[in-house]
């Protein structure tokens, strides 16, 4: 089972999430816990009101509601008594027993789970910690509650099995934008809360290899004026195909400034993990017959950890990500060392020398972008603070010599002569 707890200051948005699930025909209201009552009686107002009397208890809450999903391997059938049961027993582990709650069972993913809204407000007014709820209770309850009901556990288990989320068919989709935000949130839902990626390249990445793209436009388009973002499907020759959606459009909202927040703690999160891909990339570049890049991909292939080349639409490849499943990490080949870049790997098999001078004048038609990117990332971990921003005062600012000033913009001062005034 995995639980994934969101916390929000809007109670009305959650619950009218899961009943607009409940009218399209895919969620069902399955149990409403600590209503005075019966759940058959309760209209869209008075579940809403129930949580609203108590937020007003305390209104120096700035996040005083509770959104919750509980995922169960797509082998698992429970019938609605046993998902109610476990549901109980997760509330009253994670401290929220007594406080009123409403479970949702939804029927709109490709494996079983439930949807639990709830505030942390309680009846003296005092409100429930929401810091760290996820590590300090959410986790051990998972694990007790796995025990305790049989559940197939979220850890342990082959990698195979483990990441079950399969890409987007594209022919299975119907492309009107019901059908794609459908498919795009399934992807979107495990990939941005699991995995631990910090900018946008590392994250589609990942989105890629379920054939989802996160696209911010051209530069000259609305939307990457506006910072906005959209979400497309991917066909299998990673064209994107069908109807693209506006990231506001998503029940989480996984806008560039959410994702911008997440960049941010991300770069932080998955540092753990580095020695880990290191480790691993080294271990399989020791193998004997692992003699070429594509040999390198599959060997690492087997260990959890997908290679991603970015490549020029020359066919040049100038960059490299690895996806490290099993920590649900990401990292730009470079910012791992040198020997981990797509430089040092080509050089690693030989690639550099054979066609330097065509490489390199293909390697100027490269976005100057993406290149500034890969080198620094590299730099970044060798160099001191002072001396990476002396490399990017000079990279960024404009060439200029003093020969090429005028003597009138030397402004050079007037020696004055002793004992005579300017005025």
């Amino acid at each position: 089972m995995v639980a994934i707890i969101k916390t929000s200051h809007s109670i009305h948005s959650i619950l009218n999430y899961n009943e607009n699930k409940i009218k399209a025909g895919v969620a069902e209201c399955i149990k409403a816990g600590n209503y005075p009552i019966e759940l058959e009686e309760l209209s869209f107002t008075m579940k809403l009101n129930r949580f609203l009397k108590l937020a007003q208890l305390n209104e120096n809450a700035k996040r005083n509601s509770v959104h919750i999903s509980l995922n169960f391997d797509p082998l698992e059938k429970h019938s609605k008594e046993k998902l109610i049961e476990i549901a109980d027993t997760y509330m009253g582990k994670i401290g929220f027993g007594k406080q009123p709650y409403l479970i949702y069972q939804h029927f709109d993913a490709g494996h079983p789970h439930l949807h639990i809204v709830t505030n942390n407000i309680q009846r003296d007014g005092k409100r429930i910690d929401l810091h760290l709820l996820g590590i300090r209770k959410s986790e051990p309850a998972r694990k007790e509650i796995e025990e305790l009901f049989g559940l197939v556990k979220a850890e342990g288990r082959k990698t195979k099995e483990k990441y079950s989320l399969q890409p987007i068919v594209s022919r299975s989709i119907e492309y009107g934008k019901a059908e794609s935000k459908k498919a795009i949130n399934n992807v979107l839902n495990k990939v941005l809360f699991e995995y631990k990626y910090s900018s946008l390249p590392e994250l589609n990445a990942v989105l890629n290899l379920y054939n989802v793209h996160a696209d911010r436009g051209t530069e000259d388009s609305r939307v990457f004026k506006n910072n906005g973002l959209i979400y497309k499907i991917l066909d299998k020759d990673s064209k994107p195909i069908g109807v693209p959606i506006k990231a506001s459009d998503f029940y989480n909202k996984p806008t560039l400034k959410f994702l911008e927040e997440k960049f941010k703690a991300n770069e932080i999160k998955k540092q753990s993990h580095k020695s880990h891909l290191k480790n691993t990339i080294k271990l399989a570049l020791l193998d004997k017959q692992v003699s070429s890049l594509e040999k390198l991909a599959n060997k690492l292939r087997k260990e959890g950890v997908h290679v991603v080349l970015r490549k020029s639409k020359e066919g040049l490849l100038y960059g490299i990500t690895y996806v490290d499943h099993k920590k649900q990490s990401v990292f730009n080949g470079s910012s791992l060392g040198k020997e981990f870049s797509a430089k040092g790997i080509l050089e690693r098999y030989g690639i550099k020398i054979a066609g330097e001078e065509k490489r390199n004048k293909i390697y100027s038609k490269i976005s100057s972008k993406e290149l500034l990117i890969d080198n620094l990332q590299y730099q970044k971990d060798s160099l001191t603070i002072p001396v990476l921003v002396k490399v990017l005062d000079t990279i960024i600012r404009a060439e200029y010599s003093v020969d090429y000033l005028s003597n009138q913009l030397k402004n050079k001062r007037k020696k004055r002569r002793k004992g005579l005034s300017n005025n």
